[in-house]
C-alpha cells in the first residue's frame, strides 16, 4: 500500500517525483478561474475521507479542495463523527473505512493513531499532520523555495523558535531533499535527536546554534511558526513567550541573512509575536505563495498514492 506517511520514511526519488509533478500541476491551471476542475480528472469517480481530530485551515480547504478540482469527491469527518479510538478501535475504523473510500487523509494528534491507521486500512493513507511531523506543509515548502529560488538541495535553511512537528519534517525534508539545516532556539525546545541524525546520517549538516544572529548568517531560507498551540494552557503559553522572544524573525535578523533569503511561516502566524508585520509583508516574504502550495503539492501527493 503507498502511504504518505512521513518524508524520512518515503523514498528521495518518490519526493522529488512528487515535487516535480505539483510544479507541472500548478503550471497546468494557468489562468484557470480558482475552484474550477482540472483538465485532467485522474480522480473521477474517487471518493477521500478527510479526517480532523484536530481543527484546520488550508490542511481543509487544500484537500477538500484539490480532490474536486480531479473530479474526485470528499467525505470530511471530525473525530467526534467517528469516536477514533474511542467508541471503536482506530483499526477497526480503518478496516471499515477500506470499504467506503480510495484514500484517506487524517490530521491527528498522535502519531500511533497515524500509524495504526495505515497498519489496518487497505487503501492509501495520508499523514495530514501530527504532533509529531507535518510532511504535507514541508512537500509545499520545499516547492515554494524551488519555484522562487531553483533547487534547494546545497542550500542553508534555518528554522528560529521551537523544534515542532513542522521543524521535524523541515529536517527530514533536509536529509532527503540535500539541503543543510540549522537550529536556533531554546534548548528545552530542540527538535528530537533522532531528526537530526537522520539528517547527518543523509549526508548533510544539521547543527544548533543557539545565537540567532550567527545562525542566519549566509541562510538562504528563514522558517518559524507559532510559539504555542491552541492547546497550550496560559501558563505554557507565558513560558514559552518568555523563552522564544530572542528569535523573533524581524528586520533586524532577515537583515543578517543573504540578501536574497525567503522568509515562509507556515500559518497561521501570530504576528508581531514569533515574526514581525514587517516581515510577514516584506519583499522576502513567501506565505502567501506558500499558503496556495499546500494544494498543488497534496494533489501530486494524492496522485502519487493512488498511481494515477
Amino acid at each position: 500500500m503507498t502511504h504518505f506517511l512521513d518524508i524520512h520514511t518515503t523514498a528521495k526519488s518518490d519526493l522529488r517525483a512528487m515535487i516535480d509533478a505539483a510544479r507541472r500541476i500548478k503550471e497546468a491551471r494557468g489562468d484557470v478561474p480558482k475552484g474550477t476542475p482540472d483538465r485532467d480528472q485522474p480522480l473521477k469517480n474517487r471518493m477521500v475521507a478527510l479526517i480532523f481530530e484536530k481543527p484546520s485551515t488550508r490542511t481543509r480547504i487544500s484537500f477538500d479542495l484539490g480532490v474536486r478540482q480531479m473530479g474526485g469527491e470528499t467525505m470530511v469527518l471530525s473525530g467526534a463523527d467517528l469516536q477514533l479510538g474511542h467508541g471503536e478501535t482506530v483499526a477497526d475504523t480503518a478496516r471499515v473505512l477500506s470499504r467506503f473510500v480510495d484514500l484517506i487523509m487524517i490530521r491527528t494528534f498522535e502519531e500511533a493513531t497515524l500509524h495504526e491507521m495505515a497498519e489496518h486500512a487497505t487503501v492509501p493513507v495520508i499523514n495530514g499532520l501530527t504532533n509529531r511531523t507535518h510532511p504535507c506543509q514541508i512537500m509545499a515548502d520545499v516547492l515554494t523555495y524551488e519555484e522562487h529560488r531553483g533547487p534547494i538541495a546545497g542550500r542553508k535553511v534555518v528554522w528560529s523558535g521551537d523544534g515542532n512537528n513542522v521543524c521535524a519534517s523541515l529536517i527530514h525534508a533536509a536529509g532527503q531533499f540535500g539541503f543543510d539545516f540549522t537550529f536556533t532556539g531554546p534548548q528545552p525546545l530542540d527538535p528530537e535527536r533522532e531528526w537530526i541524525d537522520f539528517a547527518r546520517c543523509q549526508g548533510v549538516a544539521a547543527e544548533t546554534e543557539r545565537d540567532p544572529a550567527k545562525a542566519v548568517e549566509g541562510a538562504d531560507l528563514v522558517v518559524t511558526d507559532t510559539w504555542v498551540s491552541m492547546h497550550d494552557p496560559q501558563s505554557a503559553r507565558e513560558r514559552r513567550h518568555n523563552q522564544l522572544r530572542p528569535y523573533q524573525v524581524n528586520e533586524a535578523l532577515m537583515a543578517r541573512a543573504k540578501p536574497d533569503a525567503l522568509f515562509m511561516h507556515c500559518l497561521p502566524a501570530h504576528r508581531d509575536d514569533e515574526v514581525t508585520s514587517a516581515v510577514m509583508d516584506g519583499p522576502q516574504s513567501v506565505v502567501w505563495d506558500e499558503a496556495e502550495n499546500r494544494l498543488h503539492a497534496q494533489k501530486a501527493v494524492m496522485r502519487w498514492c493512488l498511481g494515477v
